[in-house]
């Protein structure tokens, strides 16, 4: 599977030696979701004025978008300390009450994945994040006693891919919530051109917006297929990435003009194929495919929704005419024996 994790959203270890060099670290910086960014900005300088710590904030949406990232920008901005960690190391209480109990006055939490927080640990968070105290049980048995620890005021960061896993009473203490969106072709172009210019590859305006147009609507992705594109350009002995480049370069990867890899084409293929264009269900598409259901709800879908390959339905998910017509597939219609009519593919 190695051509289609070269564009998966995820990181990615050939990410992190970049990571740090592209990541804007201020809001000017940060390219797209204009709205929440004033909306942030808004809430830290109000929080600044009344020198007091930040409301809680969550950050939702497909992965690849940025919520790591503005995290580290709302530090920035409060000049807060940050301390980072993710929903599946966090195992039991102990784990989280160490953190809890070293942040000061306006300091920052941040919790990727925050939807994998197990339950035991998540009902700890709950009069953290309200009442900024921490009710911890000493000794076992006959001896056991409650003891409530206060807590300096701090702001709570989670981020997630899968918000409908998060319990009510944890979505109700995030007084901010900021659903990020995909990333549209001109956003994509300004993102490659900057990182273009901070690791200095020679790229056009062509060559940018054919990159632009077959990343996903993902910057992530954007900055990896920068660096593939380059590749090719280095081989060739070309300074400059340009159309032809780019082009040559994202078809060798499989990556078609609307961003669609070869695991992107073998889920629509299957439900055509092998379930007539669906309804079918999550856990069916999964085991046809051999990928993760998880990976491909969280990974794929959203983009393939979002594009109009693919609709869900309450009897499962679909194909649409988009996806047909994208595939160069028809549909013809066909007589069943009952007489009405049945789309069939030829």
């Amino acid at each position: 599977m190695g051509k289609t994790e070269k564009i998966s959203p995820l990181v990615q270890k050939e990410d992190y030696e970049y990571l740090n060099e592209l990541r804007p670290h201020v809001f000017n910086e940060f390219v797209g979701q204009e709205k929440i960014k004033n909306n942030l900005n808004i809430s830290i300088q109000s929080s600044k004025k009344r020198n007091d710590s930040l409301d809680h904030v969550l950050f939702t949406g497909p992965p690849g978008l940025g919520k790591t990232t503005l995290a580290y920008i709302i530090a920035g901005e409060m000049k807060s300390k940050m301390i980072t960690t993710s929903g599946p190391i966090l195992e039991k209480p102990g784990d989280i009450a160490g953190m809890l109990t070293k942040l000061q006055h306006k300091d920052i939490l941040f919790i990727d994945e925050i939807h994998r927080i197990p339950k035991v640990v998540e009902e700890y968070l709950y009069s953290a994040m309200e009442d900024f105290k921490l009710d911890i049980i000493i000794d076992q048995g006959p001896g056991a006693r409650s003891v409530s620890l206060h807590l300096e005021k701090f702001t709570l960061i989670g981020s997630t891919t899968r918000a409908g896993l998060l319990s009510s009473p944890l979505l109700d203490r995030f007084g901010i919530r900021c659903r990020l969106n995909y990333y549209n072709i001109d956003e994509l172009k300004k993102i490659v051109l900057r990182s273009a210019g901070i690791l200095k590859i020679k790229i056009n305006d062509e060559g940018a917006h054919v990159i632009a147009q077959r990343s996903r609507g993902t910057p992530r992705i954007a900055n990896r297929l920068l660096r593939l594109t380059r590749d090719l350009a280095i081989v060739k002995n070309l300074g400059l990435i340009n159309k032809e480049i780019a082009d040559e370069s994202l078809n060798n990867w499989e990556i078609d003009d609307r961003g669609l890899d070869d695991l992107d084409k073998k889920i629509l293929t299957t439900i055509i194929d092998v379930y007539n264009g669906g309804p079918v269900g999550l856990n069916a598409i999964s085991v046809s495919v051999g990928e993760e259901p998880g990976t491909i709800e969280e990974v794929y879908e959203p983009f393939l929704i979002q594009e109009g390959f693919i609709r869900r339905t309450p009897r499962g998910r679909e194909v649409t005419d988009i996806a047909y017509e994208h595939l160069g597939l028809v549909k013809k219609k066909s007589k069943t024996k009952a007489g009405s009519s049945q789309d069939e593919l030829f």
